[in-house]
């Protein structure tokens, strides 16, 4: 039982023994005492003085002596106002500390909680590189994916590629005009940086169309957007792909197969990957099927023009298209197919879109309109919203090119790492590969720390500058704390020192038990971090734990204490704490370097 639940159920005792009443757990109020008072964790005794009928003072008191004199873990106790503080004895904490070294995987539920997951994330389309914004989406759902599986549940990590749709064909279109057959390899080029270069070339060619009618033909803005050729040159080939066309799905073929190649490098380098890969060009068709059995059902209407909506005015919402005039399906058709496809596949108990807070609409629809469908799953839909990535200049506009590419922030950081770790000169006597390693680590964990502190609902600013810095709130630092404490532990073994389990006969410094008491907290957090979705609170959890531990290692010295038994125990803190930044941060994705 630990310290929590132990006081909960004698406090519950006391209260029962002194006053002759019975309370509930639940109105048991327990919190970490504040650091301006001795103490570890406090009771609130509020509640018990219509009990008691004496003052706060006193009932704390009371209540004090008796966890006191009951609980050999309660060294002693004070009381302010309506609050005991219980003072926990240097010997439970050191209790502790060896119940969390004997587990490697401290952090992590070893038990199956039987509750299971779908997270979608990523959701790229074939027609653009991935840029920043879906750096913060990958990083966002896979870290959130191992966040829920070190809590015990079972996690299904999936990506819905937008394959199809009008902007695909824009890339398309443009490439049959501008490209004179060029491809990926003849330019030496990425594919999905090619393709994404038509994108921005359809776009340019479309705006000069645009003012050549109005300036020509006197069309206004709007009209003009709707008659430019190029527009209905790419409008006309998605009609052609629907209907099967043999030449114009081959080229779909190709270019989405240049582009797919391109996505699993960057995805190799970012460190994520999926269970399983669904793609829209598969889905929308059973989409379009579910819609118009809802037709059928009257459950949906038709308008004159030919298109299919749902009435959401009963639920305080407006009209949702979802087959237009010509019968083609929209981004709305194809995700109600792809989630038929999944439940059937998978039945999970929740299915969670990684989307950004642009979207907020889009799934509140489309589990509202697949409850009016008749799926008893349409609760089970969740969206984890989250905050666009800004930079200083502003938002990105992948139309116009205005993006940062993940493909070229990701190696500017690596560059960047190196030149900082060259300027250290921390990795003298490694490989050119093994620094390599390094540098990749450090860029890569500088990147996704940066992104996942930040709380997911937030609006975030990216400074890749700030983000690599060796000090203050950043990865670097969490992973200098790591490799400092595996360097002690070389010179340690070194010397032919492994630490042991720790005496608990040990007297503790505050810093000292201040510091297990935060270790001991990593299953709290995971926990909590599962709960609401938000690796930020494993981020800055991290942060925590490395910043005390430089504390500690500052005013105490580890290999020079001639106390052995003192000295075993040092270690045995150092490696622990080195366990649990490991653990923590490799939930987020963040390697740890033994060296930098």
């Amino acid at each position: 039982m630990n310290i929590e639940s132990l006081l909960t159920a004698k406090v519950i005792e006391a209260v029962k023994e002194c006053y002759g009443a019975e309370v509930e757990s639940d109105k048991i109020q327990l919190q970490a005492t504040r650091k301006e008072f001795a103490g570890d964790l406090t009771v609130v005794v509020f509640p018990f003085t219509r009990f008691s009928k004496k003052s706060p003072e006193e009932t704390g008191k009371e209540l004090g002596e008796y966890l006191k004199s009951h609980i050999e873990e309660v060294k002693d106790y004070n009381v302010v106002k309506g609050f005991l503080n219980v003072e926990i004895s240097s010997a439970y904490w050191l209790e502790v500390l060896n119940e969390v070294s004997r587990d490697s995987k401290y952090g992590y539920r070893h038990e199956k909680s039987g509750h299971s997951y779908m997270i979608e994330y990523s959701s790229p389309n074939t027609n653009k590189p991935l840029h920043l914004g879906h750096i913060r989406n990958n990083l966002l759902g896979w870290s959130v994916s191992e966040i829920q599986k070190a809590n015990g549940h079972e996690v299904k990590m999936v990506n819905l590629v937008n394959d199809r749709g009008i902007h695909i064909c824009k890339s398309m279109i443009a490439w049959k005009k501008f490209a004179n057959g060029a491809t990926p390899e003849s330019v030496g080029m990425k594919g999905d940086h090619f393709v994404g270069d038509y994108y921005v070339r359809f776009d340019k060619e479309y705006k000069a169309q645009v003012k050549q009618l109005m300036t020509e033909k006197g069309l206004d803005e709007e009209e003009a957007k709707k008659q430019a050729p190029i527009l209905l040159e790419a409008q006309d080939m998605l009609r052609k792909w629907e209907a099967g066309d043999e030449e114009t799905v081959a080229l779909w073929r190709t270019m989405n197969g240049w582009v797919l190649k391109g996505f699993d490098e960057t995805y190799r380098l970012m460190g994520v990957g999926f269970d399983k890969v669904y793609f829209e060009s598969q889905t929308y068709k059973k989409g379009r099927d579910i819609v118009l059995k809802g037709l059928a059902d009257g459950v949906l209407y038709r308008k004159d023009t030919g298109s299919v909506w749902a009435d959401l005015t009963g639920d305080g919402l407006d009209h949702k298209l979802l087959l237009r005039d010509d019968g083609t399906s929209v981004y709305m058709t194809q995700d109600i197919g792809t989630a038929y496809e999944r439940f059937n596949e998978f039945d999970m108990d929740e299915m969670i879109y990684v989307v950004g807070n642009e979207q907020n609409y889009h799934f509140q629809v489309l589990s509202l309109i697949c409850g009016k469908l008749g799926f008893a799953w349409a609760n089970k839909i969740k969206h984890l919203s989250y905050g666009m990535v800004e930079l200083p200049e502003g938002k990105m506009k992948s139309r116009e090119g205005t993006v940062v590419d993940a493909d070229d922030l990701m190696q500017e950081m690596i560059n960047t790492a190196r030149e900082t770790s060259q300027e250290l000169g921390k990795l003298d006597g490694y490989s050119a590969e093994e620094a390599e390693d390094v540098y990749r680590k450090v860029a890569l964990g500088a990147l996704k720390y940066f992104i996942l502190k930040v709380d997911p609902k937030k609006t975030m600013l990216f400074n890749p500058k700030e983000s690599i810095d060796f000090n203050g709130n950043t990865g670097p630092f969490i992973q200098y704390t790591y490799a400092r404490i595996q360097s002690v532990l070389r010179k340690a073994a070194e010397a032919g020192t492994v630490p042991q389990e720790a005496s608990v006969h040990i007297a503790l410094s505050e810093k000292e038990q201040q510091l297990i008491k935060l270790i001991a907290k990593l299953p709290d957090v995971v926990g909590e971090a599962g709960t609401t979705y938000s690796p930020a609170l494993l981020a800055n959890y991290s942060y925590d734990l490395a910043k005390e531990f430089n504390q500690f290692y500052h005013d105490f010295s580890i290999l020079k204490e001639e106390n052995d038994s003192v000295k075993n125990f040092r270690l045995l803190l150092a490696k622990v704490c080195g366990e649990a930044i490991k653990n923590a941060m490799g939930m987020l994705g963040i390697e740890m370097p033994d060296r930098m």
